[in-house]
């Protein structure tokens, strides 16, 4: 598909509408625990006799209620100060749930040898009880900050740690995220069949918990692991659920990621019939939400499909919807693909008159 987009392009692209218990860092398709939304109020003692100590609970709350609003920058502020006065007034207790949300936040962020570094610094505290939520959540923190490191061996290590304390916990969704996060590592790391199984033990709890937001997930993750091993059936099923799933719960634009995926499978087992009906949802969905490059890029799968199919004349007519969109966009590059395009589905259909006319870079309904 050298004219259209790459069957074997498959992104983890993440619905922007996240309840409440989930973090912005899922975008990554990290799952992250319950512990991460807990109130200020309920993660920071209620007003300290100390002025010190009261001060530093305050900046503590302001980082919480910053990291949760998505104003990563300020809470890392307010959190870092509130440390160091934690630190000066020797309140390990607050030390540990400053270093948490400061790994929280910087993961967030993207800065993974931060999140390491507070997540060590949070697990090497000295404190008579041991908060198990809390060291979860640390663990959780270091082994995905390795996977996106790549460093696959340290992942899976803390997040083997992170799950054997979750399942000590009641809470069964902080299960879900470690399965779901060793996982994803096992997939990063090649190996698709580990990946499977921890991801389909994840499943059976969101299942179990009527998650659907966990179910969405989980469902696009597998269906991605199997696409990675090329049993495209598989994929397929699951993919179909998850776009059901997404619908259901108007995540438009993770539908229409996934609808992409769907395609791309069908086409790969060769049934191009079914990648246009998904190809299809997808431009629709694509319209709907006015995103541009999704819909360009549904045009040019829907071309290569026509294609396969034999059918040139519709390809060409997706052909010239691309290059039309294209040039509203003033997008070169996409503008000479479609071009492109073109004059190959015109030489296959024996029409060498119109073939050149985009050979100089026209449009025959310009």
């Amino acid at each position: 598909m050298s004219n259209g987009e790459s069957n074997h392009n498959i992104k983890n692209t993440l619905p922007t509408e996240v309840p409440a218990k989930y973090l912005k860092q899922i975008k990554r398709n990290t799952i992250t625990h319950e512990f991460d939304q807990i109130s200020s109020e309920e993660m920071v003692l209620p007003q300290e006799s100390d002025d010190q100590l009261s001060e530093a609970s305050q900046l503590l709350r302001q980082g919480v209620r910053q990291q949760q609003a998505g104003e990563l920058l300020v809470a890392l502020k307010s959190l870092q100060q509130s440390l160091e006065m934690f630190q000066a007034v020797g309140d390990t207790e607050k030390q540990e749930q400053a270093l948490s949300f400061l790994a929280l936040v910087t993961y967030a962020s993207g800065d993974y040898q931060s999140t390491i570094s507070y997540s060590q610094q949070c697990l090497g505290l000295k404190k008579a009880n041991q908060d198990l939520v809390i060291q979860m959540q640390a663990l959780s923190h270091l082994g995905n900050a390795y996977r996106h490191l790549n460093n696959h061996n340290q992942a899976i290590k803390y997040l083997q740690e992170c799950l054997k304390i979750t399942r000590q916990l009641p809470n069964k969704r902080s299960q879900v995220a470690a399965l779901n996060n060793l996982g994803l590592v096992y997939k990063t790391a090649g190996n698709f069949v580990q990946a499977i199984e921890y991801q389909k033990q994840s499943l059976e709890i969101v299942q179990e918990l009527q998650d659907h937001w966990g179910m969405e997930q989980v469902l696009k993750n597998i269906g991605n692991a199997y696409y990675a091993l090329d049993d495209y059936p598989q994929a397929i099923a699951y993919y179909e659920k998850c776009v059901k799933i997404a619908r259901t719960l108007n995540h438009l634009r993770s539908a229409a990621q996934v609808l992409k995926n769907l395609g791309n499978a069908c086409y790969a087992t060769g049934n191009y019939h079914k990648a246009i009906l998904y190809y299809e949802e997808r431009l629709q969905l694509a319209r709907e939400l006015k995103d541009i490059r999704n819909e360009e890029q549904a045009l040019g799968s829907l071309g290569v499909a026509c294609e396969a199919l034999g059918d040139y004349k519709k390809a060409i007519q997706y052909y010239e919807e691309r290059l039309l969109l294209a040039r509203n966009i003033k997008d070169r590059r996409i503008e000479e693909q479609a071009l492109s395009s073109l004059r190959v589905t015109c030489y296959a259909l024996g029409d060498y008159a119109k073939a050149m006319q985009y050979q100089q870079g026209k449009s025959t309904n310009s």
